[in-house]
């Protein structure tokens, strides 16, 4: 075979598997708190703990609240941005980053609210 050929297919090969081995740590699927001490990106799904206290400090620049998440577990969550406009109004809450120190750091935080529609809505048709 030729020099060229080996190059371009060890190439290919060594693209191939550097994409599926980027691509597999892109994917996330959701975890609780505990199982996220062990992630580095970790996906929370839950919701907010009102009973605790939550604000933003400007002098870290940061809001944080306590979550819930599915399986009952309460941590402090640090989130890097302003609170949300409808975070009050949220029925579940997504938030997107790491533990550090029993504490979760979200990059990006999703908001799951309540719909205006009726779930089943009923519609009458008027007679012709």
């Amino acid at each position: 075979m030729k020099p060229k050929i080996i190059i371009g297919v060890v190439s290919i090969v060594a693209f191939t598997s550097l994409l599926m081995y980027n691509f597999g740590n892109s994917i996330s699927t959701y975890v609780n708190f505990e199982e996220a001490e062990d992630r580095s990106i970790s996906h929370v799904i839950g919701s907010w703990d009102d009973s605790e206290a939550h604000g933003f400090s400007m002098e870290t620049m940061q809001f944080s609240f306590y979550m819930i998440d599915q399986a009952g577990n309460s941590r402090r969550v640090v989130y890097a941005r302003p609170k949300p406009n409808n975070f009050e109004q949220a029925t579940q809450l997504v938030v997107i980053g790491e533990m550090r120190n029993n504490v979760f750091h979200a990059h990006e935080m999703l908001m799951k609210c309540p719909s205006k529609y009726n779930e089943n809505p009923e519609f009458e048709l008027a007679d012709s």
